[in-house]
């Protein structure tokens, strides 16, 4: 039951050169003094922190999930939830997070229970927006598992929201995606309703 939508496929990249001499300049636009004490490692900080905030991008799907998918005789609904997750906003890369609850039904097949939270952060880890984010996670476990259904929601506070522009602190936005049988009103309220408990 495959969606029409798909996944963005992207080759894994070599590791990009050293940004660091980009930020001391923008460190000196910003009217800063690279030089000074407190900010002479900041360049290579930051190089290192960017390369690992969007480290997703290097990242193969099909060697993460590897051998991690079993086939068993299991038909029902199977929920991780509460998963912590941290991107940045490819509009001001500026940090948005917050907690994803990911679920599918199997037909005959499913996941080790690790790789879903890293199935979160290959994705995360990319500039994004919500929306897609959401979307990418519940497509990559339909097109791996071909599940009767999939289920995610993405709950998450924005920085470009919080510090800037209408600087709401303690707003929150609510994505989801329902794939497959998670259309039916049925399985979609059983989802949320375990979602919800203890959450």
């Amino acid at each position: 039951m495959k969606s029409k939508a798909a996944v963005q496929v992207l080759t894994p990249k070599a590791p990009f050169k050293s940004l660091a001499p980009q930020v001391a300049e923008m460190l000196a636009k910003l009217g800063e003094d690279p030089t000074r004490e407190g900010l002479l490692r900041t360049p290579e900080r930051v190089d290192k922190a960017l390369k690992f905030l969007t480290s997703g991008y290097s990242v193969d799907i099909g060697k993460l999930v590897n051998d991690a998918i079993y086939t068993v005789q299991y038909d029902e609904m199977v929920i991780v939830k509460n998963i912590e997750f941290f991107s940045l906003c490819e509009h001001h890369m500026l940090p948005f997070y917050g907690k994803a609850h990911v679920g599918y039904l199997a037909r005959d097949r499913v996941i080790g229970l690790s790789k879903i939270p890293r199935i979160v952060d290959v994705f995360a880890r990319r500039l994004q927006i919500q929306e897609r984010l959401t979307q990418e996670i519940a497509q990559c476990l339909l097109d791996k598992l071909d599940p009767l259904g999939v289920g995610v929601i993405l709950e998450a506070q924005h920085f470009c929201m919080m510090m800037r522009g209408v600087e709401k602190q303690h707003s929150g936005t609510v994505t989801s995606a329902m794939l497959g049988q998670f259309k039916e009103k049925e399985t979609r309220d059983e989802f949320l309703s375990l979602v919800r408990q203890n959450s």
